[in-house]
């Protein structure tokens, strides 16, 4: 999707991505970069969250005051921002259990009415399509709105430069494209410009052929 930019005003929307693994400088960072980069682009303010800097602890385990206070700091974060870009990588799969675990803690009231982009990263040449499909299942019992775009990439070891940035170019713009779809609608949904936020979002399904 093409979201008109010229004939509007910037979009002031908070945007944070989410990537599901721990490992600094990994490809499903670099990946979910370069969307919170697309939303820049329309003018959202972004941040990455680093799970690592939370140390959640497992959920259904009695929590000490410390992993209490890591988890409100989490959902604080979480539900301070208008859209979620979500990354993962594929494992077994599905998604991280990092990830799994991180959305356990929250729940519908977290993710109500937000905007949810996806974005899957697999070793192998396949992709991520069962990642992606796992999390689009969690979007949409969490009541986000998940946009129609969504990104599967393929052979991680060799999809980033040392720089960090997509080596195929067709990637590259489509990561672009979800940053820049969840800030657009988070924008037109927090703005409760209702009609034109459904027409665009039935114009964005069609031409992505999202169901």
């Amino acid at each position: 999707m093409n979201v008109r930019q010229e004939s509007r005003e910037t979009v002031v929307a908070h945007v944070v991505g989410l990537a599901g693994s721990l490992r600094a400088g990994s490809a499903t960072q670099m990946a979910v970069r370069c969307a919170l980069l697309g939303a820049e682009k329309v003018g959202a303010r972004t941040q990455l969250l680093d799970l690592a800097s939370y140390d959640l602890p497992f959920l259904g385990r009695d929590q000490e005051p410390a992993g209490r206070n890591a988890v409100e700091r989490f959902l604080g974060d979480i539900r301070a921002a208008d859209g979620i870009i979500l990354g993962s990588p594929e494992l077994h799969g599905s998604l991280s259990g990092v990830l799994k675990n991180a959305l356990d803690l929250t729940n519908r009231d977290t993710f109500e009415g937000k905007m949810l982009g996806l974005i899957g990263v697999a070793g192998g040449r396949m992709g991520a399509s069962e990642t992606l499909s796992h999390l689009r299942a969690i979007g949409r019992s969490l009541h986000a709105w998940v946009v129609p775009t969504q990104v599967s990439i393929g052979a991680a070891d060799k999809a980033f430069d040392p720089r960090g940035e997509p080596v195929d170019a067709d990637v590259r713009d489509r990561l672009m494209s979800v940053g820049r779809q969840v800030a657009h609608f988070a924008w037109l949904h927090k703005c409760e410009n209702h009609l034109q936020f459904v027409k665009e979002w039935e114009v964005a399904a069609i031409s992505d052929g999202a169901a």
